[in-house]
């Protein structure tokens, strides 16, 4: 289990915002459990990605433990030129990469995430929803996304989706902060 400060950063280069990046998008579906060794690789060779990590209570042997998990097992998404993409088989670390077909959308889907993690709300891996009632937060840290709201166990949230991935995130929201867009 790494260290914190072991991690690659959530996304490279620091601090340009994932819309300002220049490049072809593309998901990287690793081999089990090497995302956070190709995002090393990555940024070692130059190449822009974003790797969502959250914070994960884990037990181990009666001792709790918080490690840094993706967000989306499996997957890194990577921005670069095609002779960036070929280099990233080298490592032996992915599965494939999957072609991204619009390339804006799935750059408004991560700046979403990328938005609730640096507001630093609870986040969980969440069924994709492809029905339900889509809605806006009107006001905070988190507004203008736009998700599915879903209810639990009396907690409302907001499902963000990834199309490319056929996977989506759940963002606790107070209810009271979130208008009907249907």
């Amino acid at each position: 289990m790494l260290k914190l400060s072991d991690n690659p950063p959530i996304t490279y280069p620091d601090g340009v915002a994932l819309a300002d990046l220049a490049g072809t998008w593309w998901v990287a579906h690793t081999k089990p459990r090497q995302e956070k060794a190709l995002a090393h690789e990555l940024r070692q060779r130059g190449t822009a990605y974003f790797l969502p990590l959250v914070e994960k209570l884990t037990m181990i042997r009666g001792r709790k433990f918080r490690p840094l998990l993706p967000l989306f097992p499996g997957y890194v998404f990577a921005c670069g030129t095609e002779d960036e993409r070929l280099m990233s088989f080298r490592g032996n670390r992915l599965a494939r990469t999957i072609p991204v077909v619009d390339q804006e959308r799935l750059v408004r889907e991560l700046t979403q995430i990328e938005r609730a993690l640096g507001a630093e709300v609870p986040m969980d891996p969440w069924p994709y929803l492809k029905v339900g009632r889509w809605g806006q937060v009107r006001s905070g840290p988190l507004k203008g996304m736009e998700g599915i709201v879903s209810e639990r166990k009396s907690v409302t949230r907001l499902v963000l989706k990834v199309a490319t991935l056929g996977q989506a995130v759940a963002v606790e929201i107070d209810a009271g902060l979130l208008e009907p867009l249907d």
